[in-house]
């Protein structure tokens, strides 16, 4: 039986290739990945996950909880190729209090593999209302302060003058399961990378993924630039507005989110009108901490840069007009989604004080 062969004009740059990573000390990385059956698993429910894994490969596999703010490993347990219950593995996650996003990472012998799967709690939501600052009653005067329900419950309670605990206990119904993913968004003046981080605002950054993914953020302007407060303190870019005007949107509104991510450089945050609920699209770069500090509680922030300082203080620079806008807005072209790398391989946030000084705020066209 005759074989099909690669002629030897293609075989030598494959040889070539394989004798450089070899001479490099690298070796092809394994293809290995964790994957839901689904994206929804009610309360209890048995939570099937695909354990991925190359053939040939003899690697023991095994997968880690680890808390996905502090990165802290709460459990690991054995795990075997193919179908998965991570409720028999991790019977916590049905089980202990406090809720929290975790972050489910495949091993395979002592290394890590393919995007963590992120484990987001379905629990009742925490919602944002206008109160007056002495009196914590609603209110929608000029003067009225944004409020979480579990805040002003305790700042009453404080006072002496608790709420009725009718309707303020917070349901656990189940479990969002996803693998975890990093939104690329490439302007006019560059490519910059977030991290979402739904540990601090899960609902928000989900929202914005899906967005994403649907090609909403598609040649869209920064339609405001704030390089500085009236005090010189970096502030924000703006964008997310496909009719360019500052008041467009998806259509639709999600409410203000308690965040536990601060405002600093790099961080992105949803911008909203005076009702706290008026979240959408639109959405902000933070270009200081101490510009945009003041905004915590108030904004939910919900992903960092992990690349594109410099590309976020060239927009920054840009000239704009009496009202803060652009005389030649910068653009969003295209947004994607990617997987994250594993948790071992992250990058860091980007930081202002290491980003490259722009040369130039001509975008590239």
């Amino acid at each position: 039986m005759r074989h099909n062969r690669l002629p030897r004009s293609s075989r030598r740059p494959l040889l070539l290739m394989l004798a450089m990573l070899l001479l490099a000390g690298i070796t092809p990385r394994l293809q290995a990945q964790l994957t839901p059956e689904r994206l929804y698993f009610g309360v209890g429910q048995r939570l099937v996950v695909m354990v991925g894994m190359p053939e040939e490969s003899t690697a023991e596999p095994s997968i880690v909880l680890y808390k996905a703010g502090s990165l802290e490993e709460v459990s690991r347990a054995p795990a075997a190729r193919g179908r998965c219950d991570l409720s028999s593995l991790f019977p916590m996650l049905w089980g202990e209090k406090p809720r929290e996003v975790m972050l489910a990472q495949l091993y395979l012998d002592d290394r890590a593999y393919g995007a963590p799967l992120v484990l987001q709690p379905l629990v009742t939501p925490n919602p944002a209302v206008r109160v007056d600052p002495k009196s914590l009653a609603v209110s929608e005067a000029q003067d009225a302060e944004v409020i979480f329900d579990d805040d002003r419950r305790e700042s009453l309670k404080a006072q002496g003058r608790p709420m009725s605990e009718e309707d303020s206990e917070r349901v656990f119904s189940g479990l969002r399961v996803y693998i975890e993913q990093e939104a690329v968004v490439q302007t006019s003046m560059g490519e910059i990378a977030f991290r979402m981080r739904p540990d601090a605002a899960p609902n928000t950054a989900y929202n914005f993924m899906h967005l994403v993914q649907g090609g909403f953020y598609t040649n869209i302007i920064f339609h405001r630039v704030v390089a500085q407060l009236a005090d010189g303190r970096p502030f924000v870019i703006q964008v997310g507005d496909p009719s360019g005007t500052g008041s467009g949107g998806p259509g639709y509104a999600i409410d203000l989110e308690k965040s536990t991510l601060p405002h600093d450089f790099g961080v992105l945050s949803m911008a909203r009108a005076a009702d706290p609920d008026t979240n959408g699209s639109q959405v902000f770069v933070c270009l200081s901490k101490e510009g945009t500090s003041f905004l915590d509680g108030r904004y939910t922030s919900f992903a960092q840069a992990i690349s594109g300082a410099d590309v976020i203080l060239k927009i920054a620079q840009v000239a704009v007009d009496g009202n803060d806008r652009p005389f030649d807005p910068p653009m969003i072209r295209r947004a994607f989604l990617r997987d994250a790398p594993p948790i071992p391989e992250r990058a860091l946030p980007v930081r202002r004080d290491a980003a490259s000084a722009p040369t130039s705020n001509e975008p590239d066209r």
